[in-house]
């Protein structure tokens, strides 16, 4: 039977899964001390209410692909496979925030935070140790989870082995993008604007926008040929997006987009910005303090203000530009070819729209 499943619905159902899964780990972890099992409710404090942007985009992709309306097992698939994605996207940013040694993420304490909190030596090493020990094993546990989600899927064979094959590439590429970041930011590598390009694409574009296009085509049973064409799309999607947080990070307003005003400029973070910048006369002036950790925020407004005087700004807004504009053309190239729907042309450009106009 076809059913039809609201945006408000979908949302619940997907938040639904996530929940039973981590009230399931938090009950098994009771057998193993409450320690363990309070990791597991604190964890879903934190992987719990978000905007649920890959999963939803897996499902909407997979409306707009699938010639008859999906019915209500095909949904219930579909939303556990999604929801696997959302939990790797949750073990990624475990990694991430202890690689970073980030204690907060969007002005609130992150697990790792909350983890150190609640320690009576909070903010010493032993508590720091603790929270992101926790973290490293608790991503661990989350990266095997979404892989036996993927393995599990009640779908036909050769889908499931697909998906598996695209969960592997997936983890491979956006591990290598992260391995290339630390790289760049502890100034093994070169940090030119091609090779950071390249780690943002690898990054974010894998896991967050590639995973979730290629996941649906692959459940709706579409081409190779789509699948390679939402592969590309992905990846510029993808790095519009790294690119537009790197300016949000820079130029936003951080009471709208919520995260550490300037927090790349005191990290001395290497991106598109800051390449740009090295080429320009204005680098020996924002050399001189970009990095520094107790970089003030009158200090980081003047390097902000330096960064748009030359250039910088205007130019890593170009590439955002040039990125989503490539996505309308291979979209273009993909309907003239009948790989890919009006309906599936309407879902990607929806998402480069809402890119363009990011402002959190």
């Amino acid at each position: 039977m076809a059913v039809t499943v609201t945006e408000e619905d979908l949302g619940t159902r997907i938040e639904a899964v996530l929940r039973r899964r981590f009230a399931e780990r938090a009950v098994a972890a009771e057998h193993y001390g409450a320690e363990f099992a309070a990791l597991w409710h604190t964890a879903a404090e934190h992987a719990l209410g978000g905007k649920l942007l890959r999963p939803r985009m897996l499902m909407d992709l997979l409306s707009a692909l699938t010639t008859a309306p999906l019915t209500a097992e095909d949904t219930a698939r579909a939303i556990d496979v999604a929801a696997h994605v959302e939990l790797l996207h949750f073990a990624f940013l475990l990694h991430d925030d202890v690689i970073d040694g980030d204690l907060t993420r969007r002005r609130r304490p992150n697990l790792i935070g909350s983890l150190v909190s609640r320690r009576p030596d909070a903010g010493g090493e032993a508590a720091l140790h603790w929270g992101r020990s926790s973290a490293i094993l608790l991503g661990d546990l989350l990266l095997s989870s979404a892989v036996l989600g993927f393995a599990r899927a009640d779908i036909p064979a050769t889908r499931r082995e697909r998906l598996l094959a695209l969960l592997e590439t997936t983890v491979f590429e956006t591990v290598a993008g992260e391995h290339s970041d630390v790289a760049l930011s502890d100034g093994i590598i070169a940090a030119d604007l091609r090779t950071i390009l390249a780690t943002s694409a690898s990054k974010t574009a894998a896991y967050s926008f590639v995973l979730p296009l290629r996941a649906a085509a692959i459940l709706s049973g579409a081409s190779t040929a789509a699948e390679e064409q939402l592969t590309e799309i992905g990846g510029h999607l993808g790095l519009a997006y790294q690119l537009q947080d790197d300016l949000l990070c820079v130029f936003g307003d951080p009471e709208t987009h919520g995260k550490d005003p300037y927090s790349d400029l005191r990290e001395g973070k290497e991106t598109a910005i800051i390449a740009y910048a090295r080429m320009t006369s204005h680098w020996p002036s924002i050399e001189l303090r970009f990095g520094a950790t107790d970089l003030s925020v009158e200090d980081a407004a003047e390097m902000r203000d330096r960064l748009r005087e030359c250039g910088a700004e205007g130019f890593v807004r170009g590439l955002v530009e040039e990125q989503l504009a490539a996505v309308s053309t291979v979209l273009a190239e993909a309907e003239e070819a009948g790989t890919l729907s009006a309906d599936a042309g309407r879902v990607v450009l929806a998402l480069a729209d809402r890119i363009e106009g990011r402002s959190r």
